[in-house]
């Protein structure tokens, strides 16, 4: 099993007992959840750290984010919080009419002419996404290429190891970038680690989302998102010496009857309708899968006598997830997307579906942004009791 798996070869230094990793799920404008329970927990737990931070696309963001700066748990996400509540559309990417038209009509004019390149032009994506690479050099206090921020925090002690994870569109290869203490590199069927300084760079490439956003060279290779191949998106954190992980989903599981009853408005699925659940299908859905394996794992370990595979250890696995559907969510302030954006994404479909997911991801507004976080305090503070022992800190009442 993948998520329980050996941890390839000797580490240069064997890992702590008992250190905790924070796992980060993608999912776009959805990770604002994420903040939200990081929020809480700052709250509830104040005295709490964990060692390893693992993030993949836009949970990569996040990872980094908490790594990037020095101080308390508080402060760290406190700055989070500050960049996802002032996040717009305009600055993840430009939404202007004359920009999203201009790379409508050099895509669709490839399409319509085999592939022909209009002299001068070349443009890469869907989206010109310059203003999130200026937006997270700034939030990530970045010196040149690095983040200074990490290696404090890795000299100090406060952290072990920070991992992001890209997909090498040459490859076909998904690669989780390292920077730790006393790490060693892995190699699994599609999957490989990198020892290497962790930069904006292999943020930008985390997150990048297929066709939408462009895809980014990080030392001469190619990358989107990672979650386009990630079958174990726990595997990180384990190699990296975990041995409790909270996961943080972006993934709503509804109910059997919430199920049954969704259905279209429109008779025919429209593609925003079928591209929401591809985006589920291929970058949200493994980590569900993957916590079922670390569970039946952890079963079986516990039938084995003491020490039969000492290659193998139980591993305590938290998943928090919203408790509502963010499509559904996205729905309520749809209307409020700026007109150039909101024209292009109802030729998808968007007004025809009652679960959003596609628009979900893409929602990067304040209002929307504000609701998730705050949904992600609430699902957070419900579980307290069960974090608690997770965590094995004491609540802060």
């Amino acid at each position: 099993m993948d998520a329980s798996a050996p941890v390839d070869s000797q580490p240069v230094e064997s890992p702590p007992e008992n250190q905790l990793a924070i796992v980060m799920s993608g999912g776009g404008a959805r990770a604002a959840y994420q903040v939200g329970c990081l929020a809480q927990l700052a709250e509830s737990f104040p005295k709490f750290e964990a060692q390893i931070l693992t993030g993949v696309s836009a949970g990569a963001i996040n990872a980094v984010g908490m790594a990037a700066h020095t101080g308390e748990m508080s402060e760290r996400v406190d700055r989070l919080c500050h960049f996802w509540s002032e996040l717009t559309i305009e600055s993840v990417f430009r939404s202007t009419y004359t920009d999203l038209f201009r790379r409508a009509i050099f895509w669709g004019a490839r399409l319509i002419g085999g592939g022909r390149k209009i002299p001068g032009v070349e443009l890469q994506g869907m989206v010109d996404t310059t203003p999130l690479w200026a937006h997270l050099r700034e939030v990530f206090d970045t010196r040149g290429e690095e983040i200074p921020g990490v290696e404090a925090n890795l000299a100090s002690g406060k952290l072990r190891a920070l991992a992001v994870t890209g997909s090498s569109y040459s490859s076909g290869q998904t690669t989780t970038w390292v920077q730790g203490r006393g790490v060693s590199d892995w190699k699994r069927g599609h999957r490989v680690s990198e020892q290497s300084k962790i930069g904006v760079n292999e943020v930008m490439a985390s997150a990048a989302l297929p066709l939408l956003f462009p895809a980014v060279k990080v030392r001469g290779r190619w990358y989107g998102d990672g979650g386009i191949r990630l079958t174990a998106p726990l595997a990180p954190a384990i190699h990296l010496g975990a041995s409790r992980i909270l996961a943080v989903s972006t993934r709503y599981q509804p109910t059997d009857e919430e199920a049954r009853d969704r259905c279209f408005i429109d008779n025919y699925p429209p593609p925003a309708q079928v591209m929401g659940s591809l985006l589920n299908a291929v970058f949200l859905d493994q980590l569900d899968g993957d916590a079922l394996r670390l569970e039946r794992t952890n079963k079986l370990l516990a039938m084995l006598p003491e020490g039969a595979d000492p290659t193998l250890r139980p591993i305590e696995l938290c998943v928090l997830r919203p408790s509502l559907d963010l499509g559904v969510l996205a729905n309520e302030f749809e209307a409020r997307l700026p007109r150039p954006f909101r024209f292009m994404t109802r030729g998808l479909g968007t007004k025809e579906t009652r679960s959003n997911d596609m628009l979900s991801m893409l929602m990067f507004q304040k209002d929307y942004v504000e609701a998730l976080i705050q949904l992600g305090r609430r699902d957070t503070a419900l579980r307290e009791e069960e974090l608690s022992r997770l965590l094995d800190s004491p609540l802060a009442k």
